[in-house]
């Protein structure tokens, strides 16, 4: 535990987030004492919440939590669970910032729900839609919550135990490093819910520099790295080393790097390393690299053997918000992009902050591309933050890009955990890809990058919504500016209308012969629907330079 801040732990977050659980068992872990700020309001007052809330009104309310939170955080060697609106107060935002360390419980309001159902001591909540209630209540306070986090812990997962172990490893790297902006969370971790599979993400700066956090993912005596010519001499050595002070017998494959390399012939290089080397079945692979590491990786994982674990290491933007959470594994065919791969989870997704200091300015921008998609298709709100914060983006800096990684995991995440192989909704996260992939596979697998591809491609996607009647011009006219500004290509390669719509038509989402794209309606809501061919034509005529 750390020990600044008066040994202080904060937790904030929603009703139904799970504060007075985690918060009892998380002080039974680290011997502090537990305090529940509602608990000690209803005990001074000899009133329960929702009697104040009908009896006084919740402005009296809040003046009450005001008090008692300017009372507790002056305590030492507490844990707090706060209230939902607490950090409404901004004197209380300040006082949790200075005195203690505060951890953002995260959950999504499915959860909540279905946490909160049968509570009626939930005043906010007795209304007659509760989920648009917590929608709104998310809206507005989530953005106070990061504020003021340390750590930001996704209460997701079923197993309480779990989550515990997890805030305490992070609090224990918390104080072995130096203090940071409040308005920089250190780490930030997620969970992908898919019952058996389900497994962690870690974002965060200098996780690479941690010896234990990749090895506790690898559990059998031999892992075999896979990365490329140009992330090898920057991270390999570091990523080798511990595993190999752990006793692990590293195995190291190095493959060319490029889009263009994401063939046959370099799946077939993993696995005769892997042959060579008697790699068995409790091997671990483990990705290090980009969105062509992490998907060729996978898919020799969910092959060789008929499976073996693997964990993905992402160095590229693209790769960390996006390649890397999922499971989708595959590799190229001329005909066509990802064609040919499998659904197969990772054991964990560990994505350091750091290692985008060294990306060149293109895979920058090719990365933002998949952070401006999440906000285009399922969340609006995200997709004004993102136009109000491109330059802070564009320019690396620490809180915005943090932020913008964990958003975007949580919505790829959270549309995963609803469709994991792409039955119906996941298909949408393919918004700018149907156009995306046949630039890239007519001008050549790897001319241009594969994020400048699907950034292109959004901007000919709400062209094309537009033409539908789907949204306004002006709809349009912000996608295509973002995409500009976030250093993306907006014109469309001349590849010829009929080559076009010839290498639209092998994508993995079309059905019967006619061609699926993902359009908005409105801008934040995706749209899955065939197009008249006349009105592809003329997208396609107004997009292409």
């Amino acid at each position: 535990m750390p020990d600044a801040k008066n040994n202080n732990i904060f937790l904030v977050g929603l009703m139904g987030a799970g504060k007075t659980t985690i918060g009892r068992l998380l002080a039974r872990r680290l011997g502090a004492r537990f305090v529940d700020s509602d608990h000690a309001i209803e005990a001074r007052t000899g009133a329960s919440i929702p009697w104040i809330f009908e009896i006084e009104g919740e402005a009296s309310f809040r003046r009450r939590e005001a008090d008692m939170i300017r009372e507790l955080t002056a305590q030492q060697g507490i844990v707090l669970a706060t209230g939902g609106g607490a950090v409404l107060n901004p004197d209380s935002r300040k006082l949790l910032a200075e005195r203690g360390t505060v951890i953002y419980l995260r959950a999504s309001v499915s959860s909540i729900l279905a946490r909160t159902s049968h509570d009626k001591n939930r005043p906010l909540l007795q209304t007659a839609d509760p989920r648009a209630r917590l929608e709104e209540l998310t809206a507005q306070r989530e953005p106070l919550y990061r504020e003021i986090a340390d750590l930001v812990i996704d209460t997701g997962r079923p197993n309480v135990q779990s989550m515990v172990q997890t805030i305490i490893d992070q609090l224990s790297a918390l104080g072995q490093q130096e203090p940071t902006s409040m308005n920089e969370p250190t780490t930030i971790s997620l969970n992908v819910e898919l019952g058996e599979r389900s497994y962690p993400i870690t974002i965060g700066p200098n996780l690479l520099a941690d010896p234990t956090l990749l090895a506790r993912h690898v559990t059998g005596t031999k892992a075999a790295i896979v990365t490329n010519t140009t992330v090898a001499p920057l991270y390999l050595e570091q990523v080798a080393a511990p595993l190999t002070t752990a006793g692990r017998e590293v195995v190291e494959i190095v493959l060319p790097d490029g889009e263009e390399f994401k063939t046959w012939e370099s799946l077939m290089l993993v696995f005769d390393a892997l042959l060579a080397n008697k790699c068995d079945r409790k091997t671990t692979l483990v990705a290090l690299g980009g969105g062509v590491i992490g998907d060729l990786t996978g898919f020799a994982a969910a092959s060789y053997m008929r499976g073996v674990p693997f964990v993905q290491v992402p160095t590229t933007l693209l790769a960390q918000v996006d390649s890397s959470v999922g499971g989708k594994t595959g590799i190229n065919h001329p005909l066509g992009k990802n064609m040919i791969g499998a659904f197969y989870q990772p054991r964990a997704v560990l994505a350091d902050t750091a290692t985008l200091a060294t990306l060149p300015d293109r895979e920058l921008a090719a990365g933002l591309a998949e952070v401006i998609k999440h906000g285009a298709i399922l969340d609006a709100a995200y997709f004004d933050w993102i136009e109000q914060n491109i330059a802070r983006l564009v320019a690396r800096e620490p809180a915005a890009m943090a932020y913008a990684i964990a958003r975007s995991c949580e919505i790829k995440a959270d549309v995963v955990r609803q469709d994991e192989r792409e039955g119906g909704l996941r298909a949408v996260l393919n918004f700018g890809h149907t156009f995306g992939h046949a630039i890239e596979a007519g001008l050549g697998f790897g001319t241009w990058l594969h994020g400048e591809a699907v950034g292109c491609g959004m901007v000919m996607a709400a062209d094309l919504s537009h033409r539908m009647g789907l949204v306004d011009a002006a709809t349009v006219e912000r996608v295509r500016s973002l995409v500009k500004a976030a250093g993306l290509p907006t014109v469309a390669p001349d590849l010829g209308a009929e080559r076009w719509i010839e290498l639209m038509e092998v994508d993995k989402k079309n059905e019967g012969g006619a061609i699926k794209f993902i359009l908005i309606k409105p801008l934040g809501s995706p749209q899955i629907t065939s197009v008249p061919r006349e009105l592809l034509l003329a997208t396609l005529a107004a997009c292409v330079g």
